[in-house]
């Protein structure tokens, strides 16, 4: 407890100094009590003066970036929640430089020894010096044996006793968040302590590189048949906690453009095909690299995307996929009305509410931006201003649909930059048409129902014993024992509907094995 409070006194110190606090009280005006706290923790501390020309977000980007590893990592957290935040500060805190001195390349070849182990690591070859170097790690490129192959690679390290540094500073985070929480109660709309949770758990996982690994494999055996899209491959045997191994990516960063022009790379075709690859990942996939900003992004020589830095992925189910989708080409139809059922049909709307007016606050939302030159218009503004409707409408946001519209809005602006009369909705058109005609095609409804059967085939051993159940209940009835006016037995009513259903479910996977046999025999 003694090093926690120690450790917290040195956090309070590091805030004061930095010129963060200064830009906080802007932001949320402080109380007094909170302010004289952090006066009296820094005496004797050099205080950081800040730019006065900067706005209050990029005076707080700088100061977070001053204060290192934990405080960068809090900020892009932070960047990703614009519900507890607010867009404008998010949008600020996305330009964090996440950039550090590199530890000695001694110390990093230790680690990889250590790591993959002996024999391995005679492999691996021509390590070089880093190259780049971020809070929680650094790459090295070199070329591994396998096979009697050469294969260049990049490989990502761990930082020296990283997990220790970010443990300590959090506890001490976790702490001060509590404490401030607990005695002032206008605090609590920052969900302080939800926040510093949430980075635990991001940066616990973060910190483990065989998560990235796998995400970046995952990404990998979804995107391999997509074309002008490439994903390293990962080289499990030289991966482990510390260390992850993928292949070198051969090409120029998608910001260089004037070297992407000098390789007569077609930017249109880069811009369009940028968008449509992650909207592919989002609605046909539900999983997609959130973090696809143009230092995370390079081209090759033949024009094909190659994204790198699977530390933050998104994930959407198929409800949110089906939501997404829809409420695009809903836009993109003008077809508000259906926008509308879409969230009703959901349950994302309280049934209270009126359709028509909700229809009418879309339509707000959409005609303004219809109207707009092409070059302005953007499916994660859309998106933002959809969230802030649908807020007034006591509909709640989920936090993975709101790290897809923060995604969005970076892959149209990477987009725009490499050419500005990008088409966002005839570029996005076909793909979300393809996904809904998939979704309830002919094919799909087959599909369900196969699934649907299989999963009935799968409880019909239980059918016996709640077949019993429900005439018990039925008996009960019949004797006047249970009344089902009574609110307390509606758990019958429920039985009942559940039977009803598992009755249609029996014959709809009947008549689809019919068929099914029909087709193959």
């Amino acid at each position: 407890m003694i090093k926690r409070v120690f450790q917290l006194i040195r956090i309070a110190r590091k805030i004061s100094s930095s010129g963060a606090l200064d830009t906080i009280d802007q932001l949320y005006k402080l109380p007094l009590t909170l302010k004289i706290f952090f006066d009296v923790i820094s005496l004797g501390s050099k205080k950081r003066i800040l730019s006065h020309s900067k706005s209050s977000g990029e005076k707080l980007c700088d100061a977070l970036e001053g204060m290192g590893t934990t405080f960068i990592k809090l900020g892009q957290f932070l960047a990703t929640r614009p519900d507890i935040i607010g867009s404008d500060l998010a949008n600020n805190l996305e330009k964090l430089q996440d950039r550090l001195p590199p530890f000695s390349f001694e110390e990093a070849k230790k680690i990889l020894k250590k790591e993959v182990g002996n024999e391995q690591f005679k492999k691996i070859v021509d390590i070089s010096q880093p190259i780049a170097a971020a809070s929680i790690a650094q790459v090295h490129l070199a070329r591994i044996k396998i096979d009697s192959t050469d294969r260049e690679v990049a490989i990502k390290i761990l930082r020296p006793e990283i997990e220790k540094v970010f443990n300590e500073e959090l506890d001490a985070l976790m702490l001060f968040a509590y404490i401030v929480e607990s005695t002032l109660k206008k605090s609590k709309r920052l969900k302080l302590v939800e926040v510093v949770h949430l980075l635990r758990e991001i940066t616990n996982i973060e910190m483990d590189l065989r998560f990235e690994a796998a995400a970046a494999n995952e990404l990998y055996e979804n995107t391999k048949q997509d074309k002008g899209f490439i994903v390293p491959k990962i080289y499990w045997q030289y991966t482990s906690k510390r260390v992850l191994t993928l292949d070198k990516v051969n090409g120029v960063s998608i910001r260089d453009h004037t070297s992407l022009k000098e390789k007569n790379i077609n930017l249109k075709n880069v811009a369009e095909n940028l968008i449509q690859h992650f909207l592919r990942q989002a609605v046909r996939d539900g999983f997609f690299h959130a973090d696809m900003h143009e230092g995370n992004l390079f081209v090759d020589d033949k024009g094909n995307i190659v994204p790198v830095d699977f530390g933050i992925m998104g994930r959407l189910d198929i409800h949110n996929k089906k939501y997404l989708a829809e409420i695009l080409y809903g836009f993109i139809k003008r077809d508000y009305t259906k926008v509308a059922e879409v969230h009703f049909q959901a349950g994302l709307v309280p049934k209270t509410a009126s359709k028509e007016e909700f229809a009418q606050a879309l339509r707000s939302v959409g005609e303004p931006i219809f109207g707009q030159n092409i070059k302005d218009i953007s499916g994660g503004n859309l998106l933002s201003q959809l969230f802030e409707i649908t807020e007034k409408f006591n509909m709640a946001t989920q936090t993975q649909l709101l790290l897809l519209q923060k995604t969005m809005v970076v892959v149209e602006g990477v987009a725009r930059k490499l050419y500005p009369e990008t088409n966002i909705w005839n570029v996005s058109k076909p793909i979300l048409e393809n996904w809904l005609e998939n979704l309830k095609g002919p094919k799909a409804t087959f599909t369900s129902a196969i699934d649907t059967s299989s999963e009935i085939l799968k409880r019909i051993p239980d059918l016996p014993n709640f077949m019993d159940k429900a005439n018990y209940a039925l008996q009960l009835i019949a004797e006047g024992k249970l009344n089902l006016a009574n609110t307390s037995n509606a758990s019958l009513e429920i039985e009942r509907l559940r039977l009803k259903s598992f009755r249609n479910n029996i014959l709809i996977s009947i008549l689809s094995i019919v068929i099914l046999s029909l087709v193959v025999f």
